[in-house]
């Protein structure tokens, strides 16, 4: 395993343990994050300090929740996909329908954009 590769691991676990300042340890100062769903951008933020605060907001949202990573490709030097199953449990009533306690799984894939010195740039989650 590679160092981008060790930092996405710790990104992921981070991320399923709901340890927002894990998730955000490697992340650049300008870090772009982009949510797309059935092709259409659901989310973004740019900046260190707006994907900060928009994953202490999403922190809230689930009782549980658990990306498992399927598998790992590095697309160049600096861009590392990783193929994930995503599953969580929803802790609060969401305006879209959904509630408490409903059961969300999708598959999709999440591609890291990394900089010369090892930091995310860019996080880009599909599904």
């Amino acid at each position: 395993m590679d160092a981008k590769e060790e930092i996405i691991r710790n990104y992921i676990h981070a991320y399923n343990s709901f340890d927002v300042k894990g998730m955000v340890r490697d992340l650049a100062p300008s870090v772009k994050f982009t949510n797309l769903s059935n092709g259409k951008v659901t989310l973004a933020t740019e900046g260190l300090k707006a994907f900060e605060e928009q994953a202490m907001q999403a922190v809230v949202l689930f009782s549980q929740r658990k990306q498992t990573i399927l598998s790992v490709s590095h697309t160049d030097d600096n861009t590392v996909e990783i193929g994930i199953d995503y599953h969580a449990i929803l802790a609060v009533d969401l305006p879209n329908g959904l509630n408490k306690g409903d059961e969300l799984s999708l598959s999709g894939k999440s591609i890291f954009t990394f900089n010369a010195e090892n930091q995310i740039t860019a996080l880009k989650d599909v599904s």
